[in-house]
């Protein structure tokens, strides 16, 4: 789509490290411990759930709802409601055929949002004073900041499916994501020695430490970042040296559909050919999507990365 080129690293980094979510207290936002305070199991409304230190009470069935989130369209879909989704943000491309708009989840302009006169407006950022704003309207806005770990998302994943009316389909779902998880871990050998990885967010080089959300995926395979020795939080830019010095196992590059940065582009760098990720042609290329959102397909992100650490020789 033509917005394709602003997925750069500029608007994942922008959802993933610039937001306060990431950046400004990613611990203390985590929603792994925001219940569902009441959510009938028929579906049946009214319902409160609870997102962070936000309540927000939906009296009746959303059949309008705006999203602000690719995360958060992604599993309106995922748990069924995705007829009752009137909008999209112009970042949401998943899944094929959804209600793209020009509306923006990293500047919402809320005259823009009424304008599809929602019942439910889901973001994962209160940006340019999108809730008090909405409220004035009286239109509840369901908060679903950055996951920082996977129960992060089993917990989103629920709270969506409760808002809408779908909560047995949200259980499902987070059912369905453990066991293809599980069975991805468990089908590759434990080693002896940790892999170490290099992701590549983008070729300023950008890229994640261990206690990302992402580093916490390549974690159930006990594989460690080599940013992490920077100490620069958990989204630090490195220098070439350093990438180089650290001689990373494996290199993957979440930069390729977005800029067009591929394996040989990355080999041909000055210094990079003798890399062990390089001569070991362990430079892998990943979706930028399934690597930069929050939501069901993280259960195919883990299996994409299963198959790449499955085949790593041992020795």
């Amino acid at each position: 789509m033509s917005s394709r080129p602003t997925r750069t690293f500029r608007s994942i980094f922008a959802a993933l490290a610039v937001s306060t979510a990431l950046l400004a207290g990613a611990c203390s936002s985590s929603t792994s411990d925001a219940p569902i305070t009441t959510a009938a199991s028929d579906g049946s409304f009214p319902v409160t759930v609870a997102a962070g230190s936000t309540d927000i009470t939906i009296e009746t069935r959303p059949q309008s709802i705006v999203s602000l989130s690719p995360s958060a369209t992604e599993t309106l879909w995922a748990v069924g409601a995705g007829d009752q989704v009137k909008a999209v943000d112009n970042q949401s491309d998943y899944p094929a055929g959804v209600p793209v708009t020009d509306l923006s989840g990293f500047a919402p302009n809320v005259e823009a949002i009424l304008g599809y006169a929602p019942d439910l407006v889901i973001a994962s950022d209160d940006m340019n004073d999108l809730v008090s704003g909405l409220k004035k309207a009286k239109v509840p806005t369901l908060l679903l900041p950055a996951a920082t770990s996977i129960d992060d998302v089993y917990s989103q994943i629920e709270l969506v499916a409760a808002a809408t009316g779908h909560k047995d389909a949200g259980t499902d779902v987070v059912s369905d994501m453990r066991t293809k998880i599980a069975t991805a871990v468990a089908g590759v050998p434990a080693r002896t020695q940790p892999l170490t990885y290099f992701h590549e967010l983008d070729s300023s080089l950008y890229t994640v430490t261990s206690t990302s959300f992402i580093g916490k995926i390549y974690g159930l395979f006990g594989m460690k970042s080599i940013a992490d020795a920077a100490n620069q939080g958990d989204y630090p830019q490195l220098s070439a040296e350093f990438v180089v010095q650290a001689n990373p196992d494996l290199i993957f590059l979440a930069d390729s559909q977005c800029c067009g940065v591929t394996a040989e582009a990355v080999a041909a760098r000055p210094g990079w050919n003798g890399m062990k990720a390089v001569t070991g042609h362990q430079i892998h290329v990943l979706d930028e999507d399934l690597s930069s959102r929050w939501g069901p397909r993280v259960a195919d992100q883990v299996q994409a990365v299963a198959a790449i650490v499955a085949q790593v020789p041992t020795a």
